[in-house]
């Protein structure tokens, strides 16, 4: 087993340096680098716990969303909604054992945040 985590979502934004600020303030993100020109972010990396979800700069895809494990959602949902997020789906007990919350950003991706960590569960086909 990998000691590091070996799957990075991949998005794109129209305005990168925008939407790497708003991932800082509403969810928390930390940046970890950015590639970048004066005209485009080439590539951008932002941590988020101890995953990491990748940012360059293009049209925005509406298909799935981003899904990232946080001790305290109810605090973390709290911090995003003063951060100007959508809160799609609010704090919530799920069915799983796990409190859950959905958020928007500015350009429209789901990022949903809660307790739920599927390395911690034993599943047996």
């Amino acid at each position: 087993m990998n000691a590091f985590p070996t799957i990075f979502p991949a998005i794109r934004y129209r305005d990168p340096r925008a939407a790497i600020e708003f991932l800082e303030a509403a969810f928390d993100a930390e940046r970890h680098a950015v590639y970048e020109d004066e005209t485009v972010v080439h590539h951008a990396e932002v941590r988020l716990g101890n995953g990491m979800v990748m940012i360059g700069t293009g049209e925005p895809t509406r298909g799935g969303s981003i899904y990232v494990v946080v001790d305290a959602p109810d605090e973390h949902c709290d911090r995003a909604r003063a951060a100007g997020a959508e809160i799609v789906q609010e704090p919530h007990d799920t069915d799983y054992g796990s409190r859950d919350y959905g958020a928007r950003d500015p350009e429209g991706y789901a990022w949903y945040f809660g307790t739920y960590q599927p390395f911690a569960v034993s599943v047996h086909a």
